[in-house]
């Protein structure tokens, strides 16, 4: 077989705001694979299906000077994020023909994988789309969930605050609080979305473009949870509406990753005043403890409908600058979803 195009989304420039669609990403053809004959030295070659893209990638899109928790991106490399592939050709005696893996993979259309550090095998028994694995039924479902057993201690009766409670991990934190018969108090910036967060169980759901965040949880606080995804002022105003004894489960700080910096907190004296607990949450962190509870729990759940979830689709790797973009100014409804191939 001769040598084809291997499609690849390159880190071509940091951006200092937003993420331009046209230059930050770049999508690249120049790479070619020979299907047949390309050496795996051991390893596997896959076939991209799915790829998500998700608002903390926009921390890796930065110099390599300037230090992070996750390392920074290659310039001119292909970014990786959480994909599904299956397998074409296999020398690792662990993984055969047709199977399908997860795990954290380049930006590209094909590529080979030298070991399986990091990598899941995906049965999928229940029969739910491939791109739910990278979504509720992966890294954003396991944030919710890894979170909640970690980190929520909910009793019956509390309350909660969900900010980008129409987003994956968001929309699953709804579903999970409401089953442990909490009151949910969520946030989203359109009115599409606040009715979806109304739909899969949210007591208290409303637009915070429109209204005001501060008379939401004065009427409707204090509360004994907040997941957080956005820092910034809404965070200053949960420390302010915090019941004692609260638990601040922080996730990401969105307002902050397009605009130079994170925000100043200005109540940080409530965590003392009120005894509160804050917790920043990092999904890697759990999976060898509540990884196998999971997927022996949530694909099942999504199967029987028992939990709502909501996907933005693109097709092809050229989408995935705008898509990033699209994310990040939260003009996404649902998961952000790269389909690369169907089968």
């Amino acid at each position: 077989m001769s040598p084809i195009p291997n499609g690849r989304v390159i880190f071509n420039e940091a951006p200092v705001a937003y993420p331009d669609p046209r230059t930050t990403l770049v999508y690249d053809t120049s790479e070619t694979i020979d299907l047949e004959t390309s050496p795996l030295n051991g390893g596997i070659l896959v076939k991209s299906l799915v790829f998500s893209i998700d608002p903390y990638l926009r921390g890796r899109l930065r110099s390599p000077e300037t230090k992070s928790y996750n390392e920074a991106f290659a310039l001119g490399q292909p970014i990786r994020n959480f994909s599904v592939a299956v397998v074409l050709r296999s020398e690792n005696a662990n993984v055969k023909v047709g199977e399908h893996v997860y795990g954290h993979f380049p930006l590209a259309e094909y590529h080979i994988l030298k070991d399986l550090t990091g990598v899941r095998k995906i049965e999928n028994k229940e029969g739910i789309a491939w791109s739910h694995y990278t979504g509720i039924a992966g890294m954003p479902g396991k944030t919710a969930y890894y979170g909640w057993k970690a980190y929520a201690k909910a009793k019956k009766g509390e309350t909660i605050f969900v900010t980008t409670g129409a987003g994956p991990v968001g929309s699953m934190v709804i579903q999970l609080a409401k089953l442990d018969g909490l009151k949910v108090i969520a946030s989203a910036g359109s009115s599409e979305k606040v009715q979806f967060m109304k739909d899969i169980g949210a007591d208290v759901a409303f637009n915070y473009k429109t209204e005001s965040t501060d008379e939401i949880l004065k009427k409707h606080g204090p509360i004994d949870i907040y997941w957080d995804h956005v820092g910034g002022e809404v965070l200053d105003l949960a420390l302010i509406h915090a019941a004692k004894f609260a638990r601040f489960i922080e996730v990401g700080l969105i307002t902050g990753y397009n605009s130079g910096g994170i925000q100043p907190v200005k109540n940080f004296g409530n965590v003392l005043s009120k005894s509160l607990t804050i917790q920043g949450l990092y999904v890697g962190n759990f999976e060898e403890q509540y990884g196998e509870a999971f997927y022996n729990d949530i694909p099942g759940r999504i199967a029987r409908g028992e939990i709502k979830y909501l996907e933005y689709v693109k097709h092809g790797l050229q989408s995935a600058g705008q898509l990033l973009v699209d994310v990040l100014k939260g003009d996404n409804f649902g998961k952000a979803v790269i389909i690369v191939a169907d089968k």
